[in-house]
């Protein structure tokens, strides 16, 4: 059983269909009141009402028509489809979170036969479709946290395994004191780009951290990986962050930080190529990372750990990253030393100013 949730708003206590967003969605992509009725599969009359309805609640109306011209929403729809967009964004991680929860809880005795595992980890977007390609061979846990909770987690015995990742070009003092060379093991699962998130066509001439002083910026949460390794990029630099507006500004997600640019509500971000390719957005690449997984040394032989390994090196997982722009199997599924997974094999240029 597969549980999914979707995000509802109400207007002045009243309920708003979950048929509206879409249907405007659709007029915006159609400009047509008949073609956006054909998209979303209701007749013409049922969506002109359900307008005309919306219409007198909004005391506003919500799209024009004009004869020989079709349909094109009003500057109140385009705002209400931005929001919708932007609280679905900002609630996903929490929603697939919440829903596989209840999934854990409804099927407690499908899954009490399988081997379990609890994962807590840095966001990622491949990282969020690995329960699904687990299932029915492996009960994952999976919790979002920064890289540094995570691997805190795993210290304290809170979790199986710590999700996390490091530029390739330096070492980073705040995930190693974590880690004990003696006692851990990695296990990879992508190289990723990160770099800086921008507008569609870069309308306002990017070209690397230089730029920043003068752009509206959003961030990571403190002690994200993603945080740790721009504020890195920031000192090989020699920026000041203080120079940086919105470096306080933060977000919990990529897609979140990818969202506050396509929605104009910052110029740029810091994060991941896959989440500015899920806008449609521009991307400048500013540093390639690994994404490991941290583990007992002395659980790497467990059934749970063999079973984990060998999806993230089955076929399912590997499709997963090649649909991901900006991902790379080449360390997915290798074990290895802390030493060797923490020591990237190569520098990465750091794009300052054109």
């Amino acid at each position: 059983m597969k549980i999914e949730f979707e995000p509802a708003w109400k207007l002045r206590s009243a309920p708003v269909t979950p048929l509206l967003v879409p249907l405007l969605m659709a007029i915006q992509r159609s400009g047509s009141l008949a073609g956006a009725s054909r998209e979303i599969g209701y007749s013409y009359r049922h969506v002109w009402n359900l307008l005309g309805e919306w219409n007198r609640r909004m005391g506003q109306p919500l799209v024009d028509l004009e004869r020989g011209r079709g349909a094109r929403l009003t500057p109140l729809a385009v705002k209400l489809v931005e929001l919708e967009e932007r609280a679905r964004v900002r609630l996903a991680p929490h929603l697939a979170e919440l829903a596989r929860e209840f999934e854990r809880e409804l099927h407690g005795e499908e899954r009490a036969d399988l081997p379990h595992l609890n994962l807590h980890a840095s966001h990622d977007l491949a990282l969020e479709r690995l329960p699904d390609v687990v299932e029915g061979t492996l009960a994952l846990d999976l919790q979002f946290h920064g890289s540094v909770k995570s691997l805190e987690a795993l210290g304290r015995g809170d979790c199986d395994l710590a999700g996390f990742h490091v530029a390739e070009q330096w070492r980073t003092p705040e995930i190693e004191a974590c880690l004990r060379p003696e006692a851990h093991k990695l296990i990879g699962l992508a190289l990723r780009e990160q770099g800086l998130i921008v507008a569609r066509g870069n309308p306002k001439a990017i070209h690397g951290l230089g730029d920043l002083a003068r752009l509206r910026f959003i961030n990571r949460q403190q002690g994200s990986g993603t945080r740790l390794v721009f504020d890195q990029l920031l000192a090989s630099a020699g920026i000041a962050h203080e120079l940086i507006s919105g470096y306080a500004s933060e977000e919990f997600t990529h897609v979140a930080i990818a969202a506050a640019v396509s929605e104009g509500r910052a110029d740029v971000g810091f994060g991941i190529r896959a989440a500015a390719a899920q806008l449609g957005l521009g991307f400048i690449p500013l540093v390639n990372e690994r994404y490991l997984l941290a583990c007992g040394a002395d659980r790497l032989e467990s059934p749970e750990l063999r079973g984990f390994v060998a999806a993230l090196r089955g076929k399912s997982f590997k499709a997963v990253l090649a649909s991901l722009p900006g991902y790379d199997s080449a360390i997915t599924g290798r074990v290895m030393e802390v030493e060797e997974g923490l020591a990237g094999p190569r520098p990465a240029r750091v794009a300052v100013r054109g």
